[in-house]
């Protein structure tokens, strides 16, 4: 009898082609670890266990995955036929009419879809917490969150319901659950997965991947969505060979810089401090050169560039329910936060908007000349450890404020005040890394490398040049063998359940 959990992806795909295990079996395995561990994390908020049970008993494709049972985010990539929130309560009825480019290779892969995981609404915050679906909790600790905006898929890989689940990464959405749930997250460069039927994604800022307990799950995944189809906002050249191909090479002898110092001069944990400083001295007994330095760029100005942004997609986001709901959409349609930032968005101006947009190429220019120097940029993933259950979310009295500003529509009065300043600083002091390589466009990962004495994850973060996935993916793949974390498990874990 095999043990689900003890394999990856990758491992139980070669099970089922070697006809030691039926996809039907895997599926039925992951099912009951769904409803074993679910009901402790809230990860899987859209069941599809009927969809699952006819795809793993009909033709599956002969993909790279075939007969995996796979859990997708429940936003961005479309499921035909399937429920699709958003994360919002005004889209609870919403049915997809059709499958999104991604989705459609994630099926052409072999992967069996069986469900769909929480997420924040319309992906906006670094924690999973929506009004309509409710929290979701990192395996390591049920009072703490999962991270987000994927955080529902990071709960779920960490808790050893699949082995592989998708995800999207606008500002470290990848990275950031990756981190709090002790696996790994991966966010390819701007333009190498499609975003069809959609053009840019967040300005370009977010893009589209999936978060894994295996280094080579993600490479083999990413081999699978690389690749623009006709229409698409970016191209980018493809690799000079399979990313899983380049796992096959130890990394060259890199040269890393690395620093604990927040963007936005916030505080940062002591273990996050200290999992860079781990992090650095690993990377120097496997021969490779780290010096503690950092790119010259204005974090505060970077955090109001990608705010502006943010708050001009979320004012969109709104005025986009409404084709999809048939009617005009509501304050009571979305939670207070959304409807404050798209209230904040509708007094933007495009100049304003337009302006935010071209220090992206300040930031990218900054990466650039920086990597002349060094390979490698390496980062706490966030600057805490995995928050309690609604520390990071609006307290009562700061929903007061809420409430009135958006009663009262007091956008403008904020934007004048240079209140909007403030926010920046306070909305991203938990988390300040992720963004730079969103903005640039750059490669970037979560490595799950440092544990503290009370067993909370806490990953690192490298950024690589943009398009050079293959070093990322060649030196995650030397960090694993050198310190194994496959193993590890939370104290929720399917393994001991199944």
């Amino acid at each position: 009898m095999f043990n689900y959990t003890d394999y990856d992806a990758l491992g139980l795909a070669e099970l089922v082609r070697k006809k030691e295990v039926t996809p039907i079996e895997l599926l039925e395995t992951a099912i009951k670890n769904v409803e074993t561990v679910n009901p402790q994390l809230n990860a899987v908020i859209t069941e599809m266990f009927d969809e699952g049970r006819k795809a793993a008993s009909g033709n599956i494709p002969d993909g790279p995955f075939a007969g995996v049972p796979f859990l997708i985010k429940d936003l961005v990539s479309t499921y035909a036929g399937a429920r699709f929130t958003k994360g919002c309560k005004g889209l609870e009825s919403y049915i997809a009419p059709r499958d999104s480019e991604v989705m459609k290779r994630y099926k052409q892969s072999g992967m069996v879809i069986f469900g769909k995981t929480n997420t924040p609404e319309f992906g906006l915050l670094g924690v999973t917490e929506p009004d309509a679906h409710g929290p979701t909790s990192t395996p390591w600790d049920i009072t703490r969150n999962s991270g987000g905006s994927s955080g529902g898929s990071g709960s779920a890989v960490g808790a050893g319901m699949v082995p592989i689940a998708s995800g999207g990464d606008g500002g470290g959405s990848l990275r950031i659950p990756a981190s709090c749930c002790g696996v790994f997250g991966f966010k390819p460069s701007r333009g190498r997965v499609s975003t069809e039927p959609e053009g840019e994604l967040w300005q370009g800022a977010a893009v589209e991947g999936v978060i894994t307990r295996s280094v080579r799950d993600s490479a083999a995944m990413l081999d699978v969505l690389r690749g623009a189809v006709a229409g698409e906002a970016y191209h980018i050249e493809s690799p000079e060979e399979a990313y899983l191909q380049a796992l096959q090479k130890d990394p060259r002898q890199l040269k890393i810089a690395f620093t604990t110092n927040s963007p936005l001069d916030a505080p940062v944990d002591d273990a996050c401090i200290a999992a860079v400083h781990n992090a650095a001295k690993l990377l120097e007994s496997l021969g490779h050169i780290a010096e503690e330095a950092q790119p010259k760029y204005d974090g505060l100005a970077l955090a109001m560039s990608y705010l502006m942004m943010y708050f001009g997609e979320v004012a969109a986001e709104i005025r986009n329910l409404e084709p999809m709901m048939g009617r005009k959409a509501r304050q009571s349609d979305v939670e207070l936060l959304t409807w404050t930032f798209g209230m904040l968005g509708r007094t933007i101006t495009a100049g304003d908007f337009v302006a935010a947009k071209h220090r992206w190429n300040d930031f990218a220019r900054t990466m650039g000349t920086f990597h002349q120097t060094y390979d490698l940029y390496l980062t706490p993933t966030i600057a805490i450890l995995p928050p309690k259950i609604g520390e990071l979310m609006p307290n009562k009295l700061e929903q007061i404020s809420l409430k009135t500003m958006n009663t009262l529509r007091l956008g403008r009065l904020l934007k004048a005040s240079g209140m909007i300043e403030q926010m920046a600083k306070d909305a991203l002091a938990a988390m300040p890394f992720t963004q730079l390589a969103n903005l640039t466009g750059q490669p970037a990962m979560s490595v799950p490398l440092y544990w503290t004495q009370d067993e909370l994850p806490c990953g690192v973060q490298f950024i690589a040049p943009f398009g050079d996935e293959a070093t990322l993916f060649q030196l995650a793949a030397q960090l694993e063998k050198a310190r194994p974390w496959f193993d590890r498990n939370p104290p929720v874990f399917a393994g001991r359940a199944s």
